[in-house]
């Protein structure tokens, strides 16, 4: 392989609630959920399992370890979903039973991670009304983060990011839409007139034909080409037939990287034809720490994805997972143990797709490539 393209990329960030209320400027704490009313109630249950919790912190607190890691790699594009209105709104969507939003002067805590492209395709972008999603443009866009999947109308929801590779050549073109079986409501979606996100109503060709026909539309020959998807269920390994042949028929049409989320715990992970599927990136930063329930997911084991593609063809050349563990609700580096835990479960996960995952000397894990 010669010139390479470098990605980083995570799965869902959600600085809300409880995340919001250790940094400097939390918003108000007042919840609408059936158990709990108070967001500060997520930083007592994390307590309860790990130990105190400095308050406020510094907005690279909750990155831990992973902001070392994402900078041994200085030339790699960096791509998240953003899980979260960023506003101060009381409006509210009628009938969710869960709504995030963070309160706009933390938004340091997006800044120091120096994330390229911010995906908003996802059900809690909206959780806070068109005027909370309005709001999260205008702090996103006045801090200079660009932002992805979700417009003040159609043409600006699916419009892709491009970015050009740090301090080298090419570029990455991204593209980020969501999937009904996500959770996103139908009357989120971004119409004419209507601000909203980029939602594909259906797994069908037609659906791939105008994700790949937009998102070939703003590439030039050479461009790396991504598309990040919020698709699927909370828990779990199975991914569903649909869902493997609409990635698959993406990878055919010319993307490269599909990257998936949703999931609480990372997914398999495809690689075929040149390229990448990871059908579920799972969380990255959240408060769930001290939340009891299906802990057979391990879901406070979490995962940086380290991308190499080939820079003229854009065919995988490498991949290699990073994990992490959530303590204090801060991200540290996964011990021995959880990382064979996380290899073991993701090679067992992917091998139906004819994809191995192997744990490395340093704890981190691999995926060979052919």
């Amino acid at each position: 392989m010669g010139e390479t393209v470098r990605l980083v990329l995570g799965g869902d960030v959600m600085t809300g609630r409880g995340i919001d209320q250790i940094l400097a400027e939390p918003g108000a704490p007042v919840l609408t959920e059936r158990y709990v009313t108070d967001a500060r109630d997520y930083v007592r249950l994390a307590e309860r399992v790990s130990g105190p919790i400095p308050r406020p912190v510094g907005p690279e607190y909750p990155w831990g370890d992973t902001l070392e890691v994402m900078d041994e790699v200085p030339s790699a594009v960096r791509l998240m979903n953003l899980e979260t209105s960023v506003t101060q709104s009381e409006d509210r969507e009628r009938g969710k039973a869960v709504l995030y939003r963070m309160s706009p002067a933390n938004l340091p805590v997006l800044e120091v991670a120096g994330v390229h492209v911010w995906g908003l395709a996802n059900n809690h972008v909206l959780d806070h009304g068109r005027q909370g999603l309005l709001d999260t443009f205008g702090a996103l866009g006045a801090a200079g983060l660009t932002t992805a999947g979700a417009g003040r109308d159609a043409e600006v929801a699916w419009a892709p990011a491009v970015v050009p590779v740090p301090g080298g050549q090419g570029r990455v073109v991204v593209l980020c839409v969501a999937h009904p079986s996500s959770g996103v409501p139908p009357q989120w979606k971004a119409g004419r007139t209507r601000a909203g996100v980029a939602l594909v109503d259906d797994l069908s060709r037609d659906s791939a034909e105008l994700i790949c026909g937009r998102l070939l539309a703003a590439s030039s020959p050479g461009d790396v080409r991504v598309v990040s998807i919020h698709w699927g269920t909370n828990w779990g390994y199975d991914v569903p037939a649909d869902q493997r042949a609409f990635a698959r028929r993406l990878v055919e049409s010319g993307v490269h990287v599909v990257a998936g989320h949703s999931s609480h715990h990372a997914r398999p992970i495809e690689v075929g034809g040149g390229g990448l599927v990871l059908h579920g990136c799972g969380d990255l930063v959240n408060d769930y720490e001290g939340i009891r329930g299906y802990e057979q997911f391990r879901g406070e084991l979490r995962v940086l994805y380290l991308v190499t593609l080939d820079a003229a063809t854009g065919d995988l050349g490498a991949l290699q997972l990073v994990p992490f563990r959530t303590r204090r609700l801060r991200l540290e580096r996964a011990n021995a143990a959880d990382s064979r835990w996380l290899a073991d479960t993701l090679d067992a996960a992917s091998r139906d797709l004819g994809t191995r995952v192997e744990l490395a000397r340093d704890g981190r894990l691999g995926v060979p490539v052919a």
